[in-house]
């Protein structure tokens, strides 16, 4: 688009209704599409340039905390832990550590949950408003695609009705 539209008339002609009758979206649409501009930075972007060490150690505890290798890797601790403290050190002429039924065990799991359910709720939080941003961000191209269509239709409908006209004056003529 060459000129800058106003989006007063474009609400009025492609939508049927008053710029100030839509919802704040619309006229952030709107007013975008009136001048030409694009949608700005997608949803991991601005979501990048608000994050924090926080926030990145959580996605990434999280990453970590939910994947097979960590599975595996706890499943080989706590066996090697129980296996250990069921009798192999006794045998070795050692007092096991943390006898049955380890206690002390228990104990660093539970601190470990506690600890670990924070920081993945922290971490889908995150997600949920980079999902949300996307969601608006997608809105937002989806309007602009609809407005773009209604004015590309009155548009073929404008130069119909032009060619109507010059073919109607050249049969009169």
């Amino acid at each position: 688009m060459t000129r800058e539209a106003d989006p007063h008339q474009l609400a009025r002609d492609l939508l049927g209704r008053e710029f100030d009758d839509l919802e704040a979206e619309e006229q952030r649409v709107l007013r975008r599409v009136a001048s030409g501009t694009f949608t700005g930075r997608d949803a991991d972007e601005l979501a990048q340039a608000h994050e924090t060490w926080k926030d990145r150690l959580a996605d990434r505890v999280a990453a970590v905390g939910g994947s097979w290798s960590f599975i595996v890797g706890f499943g080989l601790v706590l066996l090697a832990w129980t296996v250990l403290n069921s009798g192999v050190l006794e045998h070795l002429g050692l007092a096991p550590f943390d006898a049955y039924p380890f206690i002390f065990l228990n104990l660093l799991l539970s601190m470990l949950a506690a600890v670990q359910a924070p920081v993945i709720l922290m971490s889908q939080n995150r997600q949920a408003m980079k999902d949300r941003i996307t969601a608006r961000h997608d809105y937002e191209v989806n309007l602009r695609t609809q407005l773009e269509i209604l004015r590309l239709a009155h548009r073929v409908e404008r130069l119909a009705k032009e060619v109507r006209a010059i073919r109607e004056a050249e049969g009169q003529g």
